[in-house]
């Protein structure tokens, strides 16, 4: 990494330069980010303990917990710390280990989303296979091959990002963004990082191919079963991670995808919001309100009628 020799450090953009507002951001930030944390450890902790929440289902929703902590835990400290001290600054190797995290737990979203929608398609058109095909190791598999692959891609989209050399150090954004990043390269790596980003879209058009094919065909069978009740059962499992995955996929979207051609700081504030901060904080609420085995384990964890 030879352009270190000449950047050190970067700029990142600030919400506000009144001291007063800066103050309010980290209060606000600070209150989301420990909503976000509490929520997802409660994720965790009750299926960890609860004996009746060890199955695959459950496996992967907490996969999907540690997903959600380590993504907002990945951009959001930083952006409060520097709000407290009155600073714009991250060095060379704090970015590199935003984008590197960021990146990292962004490509196990989208993995184990779509790992979720296979694991529903075999318990509700295969209910009599379900135990055989998703067995303890089968899990395990999936899981560790969503952590492999999102590790290496996060590696290798990292590197190539950070042998660019860049012609100056303000990032336009609250945390080191790879788009942001390529804006102020000056190096013809640029076109590398963006067939790699390119790769990184159509991987993510490909899970959603996936998990849009796969509901087709859980929702084909479920609407074929005669009991209400068991409609019922099979939509509560379901919708939760549809409309996770339906806000990951809005998210990116706002990224990749947005339409404008030049959005103005605040613009890019507001969708870096949406698409970091929003999905983590909102995931515990959708699939404990929404899951009655969920929210039974919360009141037994927490001693509630």
């Amino acid at each position: 990494m030879s352009n270190r020799t000449f950047i050190t450090e970067f700029l990142l953009l600030e919400f506000t330069d009144l001291r007063e507002f800066q103050i309010v951001h980290f209060i606000v930030f600070l209150a989301l980010y420990l909503t976000v944390v509490a929520g997802n450890l409660l994720i965790i902790s009750v299926i960890a303990l609860d004996q009746h929440l060890h199955t695959p289902m459950y496996f992967f929703l907490m996969n999907l917990a540690v997903t959600d902590l380590g993504s907002i835990s990945a951009t959001i400290p930083k952006s409060m710390l520097n709000s407290l001290m009155n600073t714009r600054l991250i060095s060379y190797s704090g970015c590199v280990v935003q984008v590197y995290f960021f990146l990292l737990f962004a490509a196990l979203d989208c993995t184990l989303l779509t790992v979720m929608a296979h694991d529903r398609y075999v318990a509700i058109c295969n209910p009599l296979r379900y135990e055989t095909i998703m067995n303890k190791g089968a899990c395990i598999q999936m899981a560790a091959s969503a952590w492999l692959s999102s590790l290496l891609y996060a590696m290798l989209h990292t590197a190539t990002t950070f042998a660019m050399k860049f012609c100056s150090n303000i990032v336009d954004q609250f945390f080191c963004e790879i788009p942001q990043l390529v804006k102020i390269s000056c190096s013809d790596l640029y076109l590398v990082e963006s067939i790699l980003l390119i790769f990184g879209v159509a991987a993510a058009s490909g899970c959603f191919v996936f998990i849009v094919v796969t509901y087709i065909q859980i929702f084909t069978t479920v609407l074929r079963i005669p009991s209400s009740q068991g409609r019922q059962k099979a939509f509560s499992t379901c919708i939760p991670h549809l409309v996770v995955f339906s806000m990951f996929l809005f998210g990116g979207m706002l990224v990749y995808l947005r339409p404008i051609p030049h959005p103005s700081p605040h613009t890019n504030l507001a969708f870096a919001i949406i698409y970091s901060v929003i999905p983590p904080m909102m995931n515990p609420v959708i699939y404990s309100m929404r899951n009655k085995e969920i929210k039974l384990a919360m009141c037994k964890l927490l001693h509630l009628k």
